[in-house]
């Protein structure tokens, strides 16, 4: 492959073209090529499933260490009659497999369910064939042990590590059965996971919207693309006179691709004025009427718009072009000869640049010029107020001139959403992954709660009965966790800001990022939190204190 640059090339240009092939495990996660998904977005989502199931380990560690004084004097009678360590952490392991495998059961059947959804949203085709694929048993065991063992081995440590005659007395403290101080880092980890997966939707969305809303430099609301099934002159001419007749449609334009298309947009060689070589850069090509400027509202910076023609004769080149091409001024190329895919003309006009691709590229070099054979598109541009009826005028048209082809449509605005397909895809999947980690993290948070409120019934009793308000109780537990929300956003910030500053980097144009997206995780994250622990608080402090000191 080296060797065709330096036989078909001069020394000068073997260093400019080069030729590479393209490994067969690259075709599937390079867009750059059609790919359907990139390897980083691939990663971004395998990470995002651990750190769920991280999140859902963490919650079960934090509720079983919690709920461990409960099983103080089994344990301690396990002991005395003789029960070794090791045998009672094996115990408590087999205990975690078994609510494991049920769980795995439960997710099974989910996955089963979901399966065809998720295939349709995904575009693939997977399958859950256990006899089949060797890969998804194994998969599926390894998963459930490594799930296990992090899940079981801290809270079987510190069970079996009680004290026999402490245990059977339960004078076992918190600091015995891990401490709050343990389970104060499980709760900071799962909302630090929480924070970071809303920091990065929060940042995803925002660029979505940026995509959807900023100004590409061409118009592209209310203008439908149609599908020209016959290009010649006389075709397109009877299409432009009844689609013209038509009360909502405003204009018709006969073109190859609009402005910015992820298809039919390609590029080629262009020499210019007659120099002696091809220029060191290629050039997008497209072709359209005259009434293309007017139809994307495209502007001219220098000369005039292309006169009618069935062939090339005319080009319109935009400033990115007359840049490459070392022209001091866009006036200076006006009436120059170029060459452009084989096809001389004149260049007339220079246009002000717009986006030919998506906000990942850089504005390209792009030219225009009249070539009706290659108008395989027709834009008509629509009255809003009158958009259904005029869709289904439109179609009734295209049934009269058009009787032997299926009529189809789509809007421009639509159309450009295909080069972000992906990106919304993984919005879909962050919401959705963002969620279930708020909500595990938030049945953790109420379990927790809950245990620490059924500990100190009898504090409460006495705090009422010797005036201590509502409100003083609700804060007596929300000020544990207030603070660890903040630990836990001073934790997640760094992380996210690195994280969605890598997605960033993927576009050329895109939102700059600031305090308000992480103030807004934060904010986010509090307000569950203070809905999670604040029920379960002031039903506590609502408690009547003598219910509460008879307690024992």
């Amino acid at each position: 492959m080296a060797g065709i640059s330096t036989k078909y090339y001069n020394s000068k240009d073997a260093k400019t073209f080069k030729f590479h092939l393209q490994p067969l495990s690259d075709i599937h996660m390079n867009q750059e090529f059609g790919g359907a998904i990139t390897k980083s977005q691939l990663i971004a989502l395998s990470l995002i499933g651990l750190f769920l199931i991280i999140t859902a380990c963490v919650n079960f560690i934090n509720l079983a260490t919690a709920q461990a004084l409960g099983r103080s004097k089994e344990i301690g009678v396990r002991k005395a009659m003789g029960s070794r360590k090791g045998q009672l952490f094996w115990q408590f392991i087999i205990e975690t497999g078994f609510i494991t495998l049920i769980a795995f059961v439960l997710a099974s059947g989910a996955a089963y369910l979901a399966l065809p959804s998720m295939n349709e949203l995904l575009s693939t085709r997977v399958t859950l064939d256990w006899l089949k694929d060797i890969n998804q048993p194994v998969f599926v065991a390894c998963l459930l042990i490594v799930v296990t063992f992090i899940s079981g081995s801290y809270p079987g440590l510190v069970l079996a590590g009680f004290q026999p005659i402490m245990a059977l007395k339960g004078k076992l403290t918190q600091n015995q059965i891990g401490g709050f101080s343990i389970r104060k880092g499980l709760v900071v980890t799962q909302f630090a996971i929480s924070q970071t997966l809303l920091i990065g939707t929060i940042v995803i969305t925002s660029q979505m919207r940026f995509n959807s809303e900023a100004d590409m430099g061409f118009k592209k609301d209310a203008i439908v693309l149609l599908s020209v099934p016959e290009t010649t002159p006389a075709k397109q001419s009877a299409m432009r006179a009844r689609f013209s007749q038509l009360p909502g449609v405003e204009k018709v334009a006969f073109l190859s691709a609009p402005p910015a298309s992820p298809e039919n947009n390609f590029d080629t060689n262009i020499r210019y004025a007659g120099r002696p070589e091809e220029e060191k850069f290629t050039i997008f090509y497209k072709t359209g009427d005259p009434e293309y400027l007017a139809m994307f509202g495209l502007k001219l910076v220098a000369g005039r718009n292309m006169v009618p023609s069935d062939t090339t004769r005319e080009y319109l080149l935009n400033e990115t072009a007359v840049q490459k091409l070392g022209v001091k001024s866009p006036q200076e190329v006006i009436g120059k000869n170029v060459n452009i895919n084989g096809r001389s003309g004149i260049i007339v006009g220079v246009m002000k640049d717009f986006h030919n691709k998506s906000f990942r590229e850089k504005i390209d070099p792009v030219c225009l010029t009249t070539k009706a054979a290659d108008n395989t598109q027709c834009a008509l541009k629509i009255s809003s107020r009158k958009l259904p009826a005029t869709l289904v005028s439109i179609e009734k048209a295209w049934n009269e001139t058009n009787p032997d082809y299926i009529y189809s449509y789509q809007f421009l605005d639509e159309h450009l959403q295909r080069f972000y397909e992906t990106d919304q895809l993984l919005l879909q999947l962050m919401w959705l992954f963002a969620g279930i980690a708020i909500f595990i993290g938030s049945l953790g948070l109420y379990g927790l709660i809950s245990f620490m409120v059924a500990q100190k019934t009898k504090e409460i009793g006495v705090r009422k009965t010797l005036g201590a308000s509502v409100g003083s109780i609700v804060w007596l537990f929300g000020r544990q966790f207030a603070h660890l929300l903040v630990v836990a956003f001073v934790i997640a910030a760094p992380i996210g800001w690195w994280l969605v500053d890598k997605y960033l980097a993927d576009f050329q144009y895109h939102i700059e990022l600031n305090l308000t997206t992480f103030i807004v995780a934060l904010g986010m994250t509090f307000l569950i939190a203070i809905v999670t622990v604040g029920y379960r608080s002031v039903k506590a402090a609502l408690i009547n204190p003598v219910n509460a000191l008879r307690s024992e």
